[in-house]
This record gives C-alpha cells, sequence and structure tokens, in this order.
C-alpha cells in the first residue's frame, strides 16, 4: 500500500510501517497545504490508497466521500511517536480492507 502521513504525524511513524510505501506530507512537495486543497492534491496525483492523520475534526470538516483513497483518523493521546506509533499495529492489520472514499478511525490493539 501506498501511504501518505499528515505533516501533523511523526515523520518516523513511517518506521513502524515496514512493507509498505510510506511518505509524509511534506515529503510529497505539499508542507503547509490546508486540508481541503491538500485532499485534491492526494487525489490529483494518483499517488496514494491511504492518507493517515490524528485530525479528528477531518470528516466533519472535508467531504471525503469521493475520494480515490481512504482517510484513517489515529485516536491517540497526542501527535508524539510514542502515542501515535501504538496504533500501528491495528492500521497494519486492517490496511488491506480499507477502501477509497471511506474513513476509519483508529485506536491502539
Amino acid at each position: 500500500m501506498r501511504i501518505l502521513l499528515d505533516e501533523c504525524l511523526p515523520k518516523d511513524l513511517a518506521g513502524e510501517l515496514q512493507g509498505h510505501t510510506v511518505k509524509t506530507v511534506p515529503q510529497a512537495g505539499w508542507a503547509s497545504i490546508k486540508n481541503g486543497k491538500l485532499l485534491r492534491l492526494i487525489a490529483d496525483s494518483g499517488k496514494f490508497d491511504v492518507f493517515v492523520t490524528v485530525d479528528k475534526n477531518l470528516p466533519r470538516e472535508q467531504k471525503l466521500d469521493n475520494l480515490p483513497f481512504a482517510v484513517v483518523v489515529l485516536r491517540a493521546r497526542s501527535n508524539r511517536l510514542a502515542d501515535v506509533k501504538t496504533c500501528a499495529p491495528e492500521l497494519l492489520r486492517r490496511l488491506s480492507r480499507f477502501q477509497p472514499g471511506r474513513v476509519y478511525f483508529l485506536s491502539a490493539a
């Protein structure tokens, strides 16, 4: 799977997602771009299957049902690596079941 990590997540989370192609929003060249425009850029690029964030407001603020990728919202105590990496096993376990245009909320397994 091709995974894009939101810039609110630590880049080192990529190391917890071995076996997949993982980039961060800054690595993709989209640093500091706001959510609506960022989602359009991700969609237009066709380069990602899953967008991972901790922004719990994203599903309320943006129309996500027509996107060509899945959105995963991690429910962690903070966006620090120690907190978000506890969600990585559940993310990896469910990754193959994620569908484009759907939002998934994940907590630590």
